[in-house]
């Protein structure tokens, strides 16, 4: 039989004392910051003091929105000083998640991804939870706290997001906590950081996507060249499949000395995940679900392929990369024929 909220809290707790000077380490997402939050809340009065360092440099439009509109206090944690600090806890994340996180000795950590790693410290980890910030509300309402306004707008947003609106993986707990938060979370303020997705320096990539689409069958594709951050391929990718006759969308673009390709599909009896695997895993990192995938291709891979200065040239290159491994996957289907007897 599972552990009970109740239990959980309760061992939370534990770790804990009134002198504490506790520092809740993330890398900043809106699952990150919202649990973070959610922690914070749990400690008032509990503990000394509590304070919330990133150790990411927070660049995304909707993540600064929702700093800025919930009015968050964040630290980056370069700019702290640790030996402040006694007691450590590590939210929407593991320890090897990320170098920095190795400067720390956790003594909490609370995550809803894979584990990979024991360590001696309160452990907390569900993966098949949609988001972290459901198991946290899973803390809050044991805990009889009804979260403020600005905590369970962070907080269903971070359920909204983490499950793409429940497209992604997602147990019937996530959908209780997503309930419960809506009665308490101002509408207004999700719509308004969900909206807040771009900045004014993307808007020249557009006209380049624009100007550079090619469309085959339903299926568009856009090479953009040189990015000064690859989420511009991400928006650009969901800003066309909003397109009426495209079922696909292709859109890539050179970051950090590395070809970084981003697919979306309307999900019918498609598998973008299984695509660029087929179709870059061998040469890159690759990988996604059926609606949505990624692929990162080092260019120094690419370099004895595709002429790296001719950016036309490496629009092709992706068009008959993806092109073929989808004429092989129709291939594969039709030359399947099983007898059963």
């Amino acid at each position: 039989m599972g552990i009970s909220a109740t239990e959980r809290l309760r061992r939370f707790y534990e770790r804990f004392k009134g002198d504490d000077q506790v520092l809740i380490v993330i890398n900043a997402d809106p699952d990150a910051i919202a649990s973070a939050m959610a922690v914070k809340r749990l400690l008032w009065r509990k503990v000394a003091h509590v304070a919330i360092a990133h150790v990411n440099v927070i660049k995304r439009p909707d993540n600064l929105t929702m700093i800025r509109t919930l009015s968050i206090t964040l630290s980056y944690e370069k700019d702290l000083d640790k030996s402040r600090f006694n007691r450590f806890v590590l939210v929407d994340s593991q320890p090897n998640h990320h170098e920095a996180f190795g400067r720390f000795n956790f003594d909490v950590i609370i995550d809803h991804h894979p584990d990979t790693m024991p360590v001696s410290a309160f452990i907390d980890i569900r993966s098949k939870y949609g988001a972290t910030a459901t198991i946290l509300t899973e803390y809050l309402q044991a805990a009889k706290i009804r979260p403020s306004e600005k905590l369970a707008t962070a907080l269903f947003y971070a359920i909204k997001t983490d499950t793409s609106d429940f497209e992604q993986q997602a147990l019937i707990e996530d959908v209780r906590a997503f309930q419960f938060l809506f009665r308490h979370a101002n509408m207004h303020l999700v719509r308004r950081i969900e909206l807040a997705d771009l900045r004014l320096d993307f808007l020249k990539y557009f006209q380049i996507a624009l100007e550079r689409k090619c469309i085959r069958r339903g299926r568009l594709y856009v090479h953009l060249g040189p990015v000064q951050n690859p989420d511009v391929c991400v928006l650009i990718a969901d800003f066309f499949m909003r397109v009426h006759s495209i079922n696909w969308s292709v859109v890539s673009g050179v970051y950090d000395k590395k070809l970084v390709v981003i697919i979306r599909n309307d999900g019918l009896k498609k598998n973008a995940g299984k695509m660029v695997k087929s179709s870059f895993g061998s040469i890159g990192s690759a990988g996604g679900h059926k609606s949505m995938a990624r692929a990162e291709i080092p260019l120094e891979s690419l370099s004895a392929i595709v002429d790296l200065e001719d950016h036309k040239c490496q629009h092709q290159w992706l068009i008959k990369r993806i092109e073929q491994s989808m004429s092989k996957k129709r291939k594969g289907k039709n030359g399947n024929h099983h007898v059963t007897g």
